[in-house]
């Protein structure tokens, strides 16, 4: 194989290379959620969400997450659409604290596996869902949460139909406008934001 990149060098790779990422993957505290991979302990006195990404984004640890979670304390139980879910974390969250039922939809096809596994890993029902949020028609949900980019919140506007929306995935210099809903509550960390959006 050498032989045909004359060019090449090779090295000798340090032992554990293949668990150095697990150094990125830290736990975090949101009240009394506790967020955290597989091979970290939660706290006695926290609700545990145990997240092992996989190949889709979302360990907790960003601060659109955190700030999503945050809004989602605050929230009564009900049923929960969560558009673009990625590692599954806000959707697992969502049933911990005893919304139901929970249905996540993402358009990657190692997204809904990471969110299956995750759901699972926790021992929780949330339906996980391979769907095109930007052409399909959206299912009824007492609140939606929508942890991506800003141009994909705002092409959820006119939409939805939920009764409240959490936000994020933007700066917080950004400011989304959802056609039918109303702005209630804002939180900001590290330079990102998160919204409460209600229906008008």
């Amino acid at each position: 194989m050498l032989a045909e990149f004359p060019g090449a060098r090779t090295s000798e790779v340090d032992l554990g290379w293949e668990h150095r990422w697990r150094a990125f993957h830290q736990p975090v505290r949101i009240g009394p959620l506790w967020v955290g991979p597989p091979w970290e302990e939660a706290p006695g006195d926290a609700v545990a969400v145990v997240v092992d990404p996989g190949r889709a984004f979302g360990t907790g640890a960003h601060p659109t997450t955190r700030l999503c979670l945050e809004l989602l304390l605050g929230e009564e139980p009900g049923s929960v659409l969560d558009v673009g879910s990625g590692s599954g974390v806000l959707a697992v969250a969502a049933a911990k604290l005893g919304h139901a039922p929970v249905l996540a939809v993402d358009v990657d096809g190692s997204a809904v596996a990471a969110t299956q596994a995750n759901a699972e890993r926790n021992g929780v029902a949330v339906e996980a869902r391979l769907f095109d949020a930007r052409t399909a028609a959206l299912p009824r949900a007492q609140l939606a949460l929508a942890n991506i980019a800003l141009d994909a919140v705002e092409a959820l506007s006119g939409r939805l139909d939920v009764a409240r929306v959490v936000t994020s995935g933007y700066l917080a210099t950004d400011v989304p406008v959802l056609d039918g809903y109303r702005p209630l509550r804002r939180h900001e960390l590290d330079g990102w934001a998160a919204d409460l959006h209600a229906r008008l």
